[in-house]
């Protein structure tokens, strides 16, 4: 989807742009945002699709594949160009020029996320001294380590903007945002808000259908509606421990992957593949479900992320969460397909703005920290 919007008479040092490649590896998000008003308006959007050879190379890296250090630094580039690609693209839609850009938030690309252990970090490429010379815009970037450094998971971030824009003092609500991996933020009117990730969103079902039909993603969930849930299978994938972990919490490619579904499959080879996609989608279904229902009885909960497109997932979570409307972002204002890239442009003026973060409810960070690295060319 791509909106084209010309900038009209906006304050130049209220505009920011917002970049996030998921952990599906479909492409960059890339979000013009009008700051003028404190309250995020998206002005224009881009969506660059990953070039099918840098999206595998990602892919291997995320899955373990050695590699040489030379390797590891000219992957880093090469996404930083395909980011300001991106960005220059937006810029040039948008009729904007680079200095009417008060900065760049990149979130940049996750290839491992290890924020436990006794040396914990999290690793995103998208050299973002490439992206602030390509543009030639002020670019805010490496969000993630210095959480992890204050006793933080790094991740999840985007509910800080569900806090911001999405708490109502006298609704409870919830936010879950499904893209690879599942995330949810719960937002009582209590104000005793927290997020982390419940586990997959939609990484394994694109990694099924990958296998079997040589598609990106279920678009609809058409082909997990042909088939039906395996009770016996879906007790196997819920049996995973991090399931059982107290937040905070956040996972990634590391652990939810190909290798992990072809394991738990190993005793169920008479399944048709069309019955494993239907369990897939009841499995994250199931785990958002569960863990809000542990935490809150929303009156609402609203989705984003490739997720809110999979219309046999909002069925099965709407199914689920008895007396709670099941939505998209959208109703709030916020187009589900953009408000982790919004995020990324919200962090980035926080950090322009010399502001301390709270992580605590939803990282586990033990103090406020600035979020976010600054790069200028």
């Amino acid at each position: 989807m791509l909106i084209k919007a010309a900038v009209a008479a906006s304050n130049p040092t209220t505009l920011y742009i917002g970049l996030i490649s998921g952990t599906s590896v479909d492409g960059v998000d890339c979000v013009l945002v009008d700051f003028s008003e404190n309250t995020p308006k998206l002005v224009s959007t881009h969506f660059q699709p990953s070039p099918e050879d840098l999206r595998n190379e990602v892919l291997e890296v995320c899955a373990g594949a050695p590699l040489s250090l030379e390797q590891l630094g000219t992957l880093d580039i090469k996404i930083g160009h395909f980011f300001a690609a991106a960005v220059n693209e937006l810029l040039a839609v948008s009729k904007t020029l680079p200095r009417d850009i008060a900065a760049i938030g990149s979130h940049g690309q996750t290839v491992w996320h290890k924020p436990n252990g006794a040396h914990p970090f999290s690793m995103q490429l998208g050299d973002a001294n490439s992206i602030a010379y390509l543009t030639k815009i002020k670019t805010v970037a490496d969000f993630r380590r210095m959480d992890v450094a204050a006793g933080g998971q790094g991740a999840p971030l985007a509910p800080l903007l569900h806090q911001d824009i999405f708490y109502c003092a006298t609704t409870d609500r919830a936010v879950v945002n499904i893209g690879g991996i599942s995330n949810i933020t719960c937002l009582p009117a209590s104000g005793n808000n927290l997020a982390f990730d419940t586990g997959p969103g939609n990484v394994l079902m694109d990694y099924w259908i990958g296998k079997h039909k040589h598609q990106r993603y279920d678009e609809n969930g058409d082909w997990a509606m042909t088939g039906r849930t395996v009770p016996a299978l879906l007790d196997r994938f819920l049996a995973e421990p991090y399931l059982k972990l107290p937040h905070p919490k956040s996972t990634g490619r590391e652990l939810f992957n190909g290798d992990w579904l072809e394991k738990q499959l190993s005793d169920f080879s008479e399944i048709a593949p069309n019955d494993v996609q239907a369990t897939l989608l009841e499995f994250t279904a199931t785990t958002v479900a569960c863990d809000i229902g542990l935490l809150m009885q929303p009156s609402a909960l609203y989705v984003c992320g490739g997720g809110a497109h999979n219309a046999a997932l909002m069925v099965s979570l709407a199914r689920k969460l008895t007396n709670c409307k099941v939505d998209s972002t959208a109703a709030l204002g916020i187009h589900p397909d953009w408000v982790e890239a919004v995020a990324f442009a919200w962090l980035a003026r926080e950090r322009m703005l010399g502001r301390e973060i709270d992580t605590a409810a939803f990282t586990g960070a033990v103090r406020p920290v600035a979020l976010g690295g600054v790069y200028s060319a």
